[in-house]
Formats: C-alpha cells, structure tokens, sequence
C-alpha cells in the first residue's frame, strides 16, 4: 500500500497560506528521503515514501523520524494516507492518520471542503444537504457530472485511490540559498540560531539528496526597514568547516560559537543561508554491529568547536620537519590546518637562521 505524507508550515494565522518559498524549502529538506515529493495545490507538500521504507529502518522509524525534523522547522503535524489528496484532506482538517481505518471510512467522515474540488461547489453541495465527503460520494455520480465540472468527480475517484494520481516532482535545486521571515525581530546575534538552524536542516537535506558535503557556508541577515542610517542594510558571518560534513547538530554547534561573537547594529527581521563549498562525501557503511568508533565524535570536530570559541592562534598542533636541528624538529600550527598541507606549509611559514647566534 503506497505511504504519503503531507506537511504543510503551521500558519498564524491559521487561514493564512503559506508562500512558495517556504513550500520550496520545505520541499528541498524533503528530498533527502525520496526524489516523489510534489507541491500539492500551493498549498502543502506531499512525500510519496513507501520505497524508501526499507533504507530508513520501516516505516514506523521514517515516520518517527519525519514527525520529529517537521516539529523542529515549524512545520504541523504530517499527515499520512495512501493517496495524496486523502492526506491533504485530513491535514487540513487537522487529522494525522489515514490508516486508523480503511481509507472509504477514513475520508467518508471528512468535511466535503477540505477537497479543494468540492470547495469550489460548496454552496451548492450545502443546498443539497451535503456536509461530509461521504455525502458528496452518495450523489449520483451522473448527476455530479452534469451539475458540476469534471473535476470534482476526478478528485474524488483520486482521493478515494480509485484513480491513479499525477504529479510534477519537485527537482533536486543545483544551489542553495534559502531565505527565512524571522518570526519576531531579533536584537542579540545568538538569538539567531533558533532560525538558522532551520535553514541548516534544510540545508542537511539538500545536502543529502545530492550525496554531498559542505565545507564553507554564509549566513546572510538582513536589518528591520525602520534601523538607523548608519546600522547598513545588515551582515554575514562564512562558517568554514575542516572536514567535510553535512552533521547539522556539528554546523550547528559550530555556528553558534561564532554568533557568540558577534554584535548586531540594528534588529534583523530576515535570514538566508547560502552553500559555498559542497563536496562529495564518501558515505560510510552501515555494518551489521555498531562501530564505537564511529558513535563518537571525531577529533577534528572538537578542535573545531574548541577553535571558533577560543580563536585558531590558540589551538595549535605539532608538525614534525625534515630537519636535524632540535629547535627546528616540530613547527607548531593551527590545529585547523589539514595534515597533508602541514610539513609544506610548516616550510613555508617559516625560515631556519643561516647561522648559530654568537653565545
């Protein structure tokens, strides 16, 4: 049985649609688990995930797992049916399961407006006494044929998976750059995380669809319209990374010692992350017993954090040298700095003396 979701942001107020750049980044953080994933009416987007149960531990893992990235990135609850249109009804009327029951049952007790279709015939369809879908589908079928367009009908058949659905599938986007409306105005640079980070996961996401990394990423922020003359138009802050990593929890962490840093000069009211350097990453694989190796987090990520909160002058690694002078052994450099650059750029930096110094 097909397995689709519909997740739509969670609008204040309610009534209110949402845009299609949010529908667009909502769809670029979804392609990380399947390539169907369509904007539904321009209105919601729709996941169709029944072939990619199985690489993302069943379905009861993937829905878990897809329940809690929407909470994070301020998205309503999903919901699940197996037809598109079925689950686009039951989110809008605020339902989550479409397996509860069989689907002629489920979507019989719905509203008839919650199918855009019928929506648009709705003060005839109240005239005739019909309040739910299942009213609507009691109808003589040749009658809704005459009365109302063909689309109602071709909804319906669609709705109750008695048709086969169509659907223009999203494209993998051959960049990043996401914007985002801060919720309020933002006056203390750390306080800019909560939105970042959501742009990070959806970052995370891209990231994954294309097999990729990422090594160097800027955060752009743009000030209120009604900041002073002098405060500009707003700032950035390039994060860059030592290895190659699409970790969210890691760019995270990482970013959030550099916002500590930063001073803003007026309130900010916009967000927008945008991928600087992405990189093929070799994905590692999945081994029948865990790997303690692997569960904890490498060095280079701790120096990395440890370095963006201390500076990278004060986190230093040894490189030894071609040389058989003592004093000239080991050349210390930021830790930083990739290994296989270290004994050439050691050379480089600096020079041994021609001569002993006189005692």
């Amino acid at each position: 049985m097909p397995l689709w979701a519909v997740l739509h942001p969670a609008a204040d107020p309610p009534s209110s649609s949402p845009s299609l750049e949010a529908l667009q980044g909502i769809a670029t953080w979804a392609l990380q688990y399947t390539p169907r994933v369509a904007i539904l009416e321009e209105s919601a987007i729709a996941m169709e995930l029944e072939a990619s149960a199985r690489l993302f531990g069943g379905r009861r893992r993937l829905v878990e797992r897809i329940k809690a990235e929407a909470a994070e990135l301020g998205l309503a609850a999903p919901s699940w049916a197996p037809t598109s249109l079925a689950a686009l009804a039951l989110a809008r009327a605020g339902a989550t399961n479409g397996f509860a029951k069989p689907l002629q049952q489920v979507l019989d007790a719905l509203a008839f407006p919650t199918l855009t279709a019928a929506r648009a015939h709705e003060a005839t369809l109240a005239r005739l006494g019909c309040r739910t879908l299942g009213d609507v589908r009691a109808l003589p079928r040749g009658g809704i044929s005459r009365r109302f367009d063909a689309a109602v009908l071709l909804a319906m058949d669609q709705a109750y998976g008695l048709r086969p659905e169509s659907h223009a599938w999203v494209p993998i986007p051959d960049r990043f750059a996401q914007r985002l409306e801060l919720m309020s105005r933002v006056e203390l640079a750390p306080a800019l995380l909560f939105g970042a980070r959501r742009l990070l996961m959806q970052l995370c996401g891209w990231l994954a669809a294309r097999r990729s990394g990422i090594t160097s990423y800027t955060l752009r922020w743009a000030h209120d319209a009604m900041r002073s003359k002098t405060a500009g138009d707003g700032g950035e802050l390039t994060i860059r990374t030592a290895e190659i990593t699409r970790n969210v929890e890691h760019l995270c962490r990482l970013l959030a010692e550099h916002l500590a840093k930063v001073q803003l000069k007026a309130p900010v009211g916009d967000l927008e992350l945008v991928a600087d350097d992405v990189q093929a990453l070799e994905e590692k694989s999945t081994a029948l017993l865990p790997d303690p190796t692997q569960s904890s987090e490498s060095l280079a990520l701790v120096l990395e954090r440890v370095a963006a909160r201390l500076g990278p002058e004060r986190v230093l690694r040894p490189v030894a040298r071609e040389d058989h002078r003592m004093e000239w052994m080991v050349h210390w450099q930021p830790a930083q700095e990739r290994s296989r650059a270290g004994p050439r750029r050691a050379r480089a930096c600096r020079s041994p003396p021609t001569a002993w110094p006189s005692p």
